[in-house]
């Protein structure tokens, strides 16, 4: 996992709210078993006319946001189904940090595991960040995970509470993988003596 300690990046606003995986990433793109292929495929029922135009009202075909890595939204996002895709998706498609009023739990554990920080601010927060988005494009963000900070160049200035061990992990790009193998000197050496116990 690429680690996150202080990004900063243009912001695409989303005005919905209750946004769930299969909105995120459709039920018709998940055949493939590998991890990766699938930010194309990002809320495609949105970005895309049935004839595969692109759908000329949907902020990530605005020319301002094709390159953001901030996507702000409404409340509850990642509701739903639990799909890793939705993560890979979303991570594929160039986002390091989604900010909401709120997550649902198994999207934002899916976040976690795949390098994607999702931060929890107050609506009032969310709706300033989302309206200069729309209205200074870009507009950039500056996001300090370290400190627990996040900022902007018009004054915005607002500390975000995130679990330590998460922040831990993000810190240090380390996935459930990457954390097993800081303990293989451990490892090795149980089995060692496990190995001389039973042969």
């Amino acid at each position: 996992m690429e680690p996150i300690r202080k990004h900063s990046g243009v912001v695409a606003p989303l005005h919905r709210e209750n946004i769930d995986t299969d909105q995120i990433i459709p039920k018709q793109h998940l055949k493939r078993i590998e991890r990766t292929g699938f930010g194309q495929f990002l809320f495609f029922d949105w970005r895309y006319h049935p004839d595969g135009r692109d759908r000329e009202d949907f902020v990530l075909n605005h020319e301002h946001f094709r390159k953001a890595t901030i996507l702000v939204a409404g409340k509850n996002f990642g509701c739903g189904s639990s799909r890793e895709h939705a993560a890979w998706a979303l991570g594929e498609f160039g986002f390091r940090v989604i900010l909401a009023p709120s997550f649902a739990d198994i999207f934002r554990n899916n976040a976690g595991n795949n390098g994607l920080l999702v931060i929890e601010l107050a609506e009032p927060v969310i709706q300033r960040i989302a309206e200069h988005a729309d209205k200074h494009r870009p507009y950039q963000l500056h996001v300090d995970l370290e400190n627990q900070t996040i900022s902007d160049d018009f004054g915005l200035s607002e500390r975000f509470e995130i679990d330590a061990f998460r922040r831990h992990r993000l810190l240090h790009g380390l996935d459930e993988i990457g954390m097993t193998l800081e303990r293989e000197a451990d490892i090795a050496s149980f089995e060692e003596r496990r190995q001389s116990r039973v042969p």
